[in-house]
């Protein structure tokens, strides 16, 4: 049995894949994250799983464990925020810091989680830093796949669909900036965690971009996800200045928004992602969009479990 060190584990990602892999007795998992909440529902869902409550940006004990470990999977990422320090800190201080660990161990193959924002037009904190985190990773010299998802969606959902399906149950109209035409190519987070498993079992090397392979305009997207959970929000256009203000006002009273100005701009940017023959390349299976929102918002047990920002 070989050792799985996963950093940001109590994630989005790391809940998915912590829940198929757990099952595969060639592996023993070590998860690890610094958010006390999220920590707990891993514990609660996965107590066979060994759980370590770190900052990964900070030097410390588990490191050693890392070092132990013969396979690494990086999650950890800051997303959201307006704070540029904390991409930093979080994307890269702490991507220094574990690979610093690995050299000094026995860690010999690595899974990199990046994003599809490096391929993008987008210009914000999160881009940069990703962007950067890929070039530490591959200067590193360890033996890697770098995966990049687009935006993702599944079980423990707390920043994107997961967060937009709430709002849409809380709010009395769900607004949507502009006309909404914007093309996402959302990826089910089941599909990401069987491309990561298969990358463990194989040591794939090399660099993919990994997207949805069902292309649809974010308005569209809203109301399949209305029609899944039977919402009855009115969804209504408003200007695309009226929505940025209505961001930049929300984030006087809350530091750490759900949503910024930043993934505003994003969110509207024209972007395109390649679409390559994942289900081929690692053997998994593509879930069809309505299958995988069906799976997410109406699972008896995952479903109604929200993790924290």
């Amino acid at each position: 049995m070989e050792r799985v060190f996963i950093t940001g584990a109590a994630g989005l990602v790391g809940q998915n894949l912590i829940a198929s892999l757990k099952n595969d007795d060639a592996y023993q998992i070590v998860a690890a994250d610094k958010h006390t909440e999220n920590l707990k529902v891993l514990r609660e869902l996965h107590p066979e799983v060994e759980v370590i409550e770190a900052d990964l940006a900070e030097e410390g004990p588990w490191q050693a464990r890392l070092g132990e470990c013969e396979h690494a999977i990086f999650l950890h990422a800051q997303i959201g925020g307006l704070d540029e320090s904390e991409f930093v800190r979080n994307n890269l201080t702490a991507t220094e810091l574990c690979l610093d660990a690995m050299k000094r161990g026995r860690t010999r193959y690595l899974v990199h989680v990046s994003s599809s924002v490096v391929n993008s037009m987008a210009d914000d904190f999160y881009t940069r830093s990703k962007t950067r985190q890929e070039e530490i990773v591959e200067q590193s010299g360890f033996t890697h796949v770098t995966l990049r998802p687009t935006l993702m969606f599944g079980w423990f959902d707390r920043k994107h669909l997961g967060w937009l399906k709430r709002f849409m149950e809380r709010a009395p109209v769900f607004p949507i900036p502009g006309d909404g035409r914007y093309l996402r190519q959302p990826l089910y987070g089941g599909d990401f965690s069987a491309i990561i498993a298969a990358c463990l079992r194989q040591e794939i090397e090399g660099c993919y971009n990994i997207s949805g392979r069902e292309r649809i305009d974010y308005i569209d997207l809203i109301a399949r996800i209305r029609s899944v959970t039977g919402a009855k929000t009115p969804i209504v256009k408003i200007p695309y200045w009226a929505f940025d203000v209505m961001l930049r006002t929300y984030a006087v009273f809350d530091r750490n928004p759900p949503f910024t100005t930043h993934q505003l701009k994003a969110l509207v940017t024209p972007d395109v992602f390649e679409v390559i023959d994942w289900p081929e390349i690692f053997g998994v299976r593509a879930t069809p969009l309505d299958e995988a929102l069906e799976e997410t918002f109406c699972h008896p047990e995952y479903s109604q479990i929200s993790l924290e920002f």
